[in-house]
């Protein structure tokens, strides 16, 4: 069962990738053939009622050796949803600019979003080996490519080298803390995330990452702490739930419960991971005994148990901007 944890803003918890995968299934019949056909040419015509994407198809036609231009088109066919015409756009600018590293990054980007991230790291790997100049942003990917293959270990000089290339980079220190995190380095990982938060106070994905790995230590008090900094105390105890939670630590994880909904009652993050416990625990949810009574409470109760709070992120955001859920952040 993959756990859901649940959060108000603007803290965030660990969770796994939800970017779109695109699969590619064989063409087996004519109707999917068909369906491939249709798919291909209302994406042509997507652009046709867009002013912007007309824009850029009508000056990639007009100016071929326009690297910069072919990367927005890129990109705006990927805020489309379009991500099969993205990749095949990526495909053909990176065989057109093969030393520009923009183009490089933005086509391992379109395979790793069709889920074909061993094709990626395999053309990164190989553009990296010929152009041993690259960026602190190539040696991130190749490392964030490496770590959702649970390749932690070959994922940490890259990270490193990264760090070393653009130290001034609080991402990049974020990302460098996580690898370490999952190899469960505890320490090591505390120290990147508090450098990535010295350079960027209010990340709040390093402090919750930062919070994770104080809880992995067993301190809890300090955790809370971190979890509290910039958010009220029912979000920051409900937050330290969601860590003992994915912990296991279901004993824990009530007590900062019934210390968040001390606070609110009300609590919607609260309720829901309150809500969660209980089915991994396979009993009804129970809620603190001051709190519990009274059909005017359970009606409120059953109503914020009902709206959708997202799930909590940790780790890793596009282009240094949260994009939840992630598991680290992108250069």
């Amino acid at each position: 069962m993959k756990l859901r944890l649940y959060m108000a803003a603007p803290a965030v918890l660990l969770t796994g990738c939800t970017h779109t995968r695109v699969t590619h299934a064989p063409s087996t019949t004519p109707a999917v053939f068909a369906q491939q056909v249709r798919n291909a040419h209302n994406a042509v015509d997507a652009g046709d009622g867009d002013y912007h994407l007309n824009t850029l198809r009508a000056q990639a036609a007009a100016e071929p050796d326009n690297a910069e231009v072919r990367l927005a088109l890129i990109q705006a066919y990927r805020d489309l949803s379009y991500p099969d015409v993205a990749l095949e756009m990526a495909r053909a600018a990176a065989a057109r600019f093969p030393g520009n590293e923009a183009i490089q990054l933005s086509l391992v980007r379109s395979l790793r979003d069709a889920n074909l991230r061993t094709e990626a790291i395999s053309v990164l790997d190989a553009w990296m080996k010929a152009q041993p100049q690259a960026s602190a942003s190539a040696y991130s990917w190749m490392g964030i490519l490496e770590d959702e293959s649970s390749h932690w270990v070959a994922a940490e000089p890259l990270h490193r080298k990264a760090v070393s290339l653009a130290p001034q980079a609080a991402y990049l220190h974020n990302n460098l803390g996580y690898n370490l995190r999952m190899q469960s380095r505890y320490p090591e990982a505390a120290v990147e995330f508090r450098e990535a938060l010295r350079l960027e106070p209010g990340s709040a994905m390093a402090r919750n990452n930062l919070a994770v790995v104080l809880a992995g230590q067993g301190e809890n008090r300090q955790a809370v702490a971190e979890l509290q900094t910039g958010a009220d105390p029912a979000t920051a105890h409900s937050n330290m739930a969601a860590v003992l939670i994915e912990k296991g630590n279901f004993a824990e994880a009530h007590k900062e419960l019934e210390i968040a909904l001390g606070y609110n009652r009300l609590h919607p993050a609260a309720l829901r991971n309150l809500e969660l416990l209980s089915r991994l625990e396979g009993q009804p949810a129970t809620l603190p005994a001051h709190e519990s009574s009274g059909t005017r409470w359970e009606r409120w109760k059953a109503g914020f148990i009902r709206l959708f709070v997202g799930p909590l992120d940790v780790s890793r955001t596009d282009e240094g901007k949260p994009v939840p859920p992630r598991s680290e952040e992108e250069p």
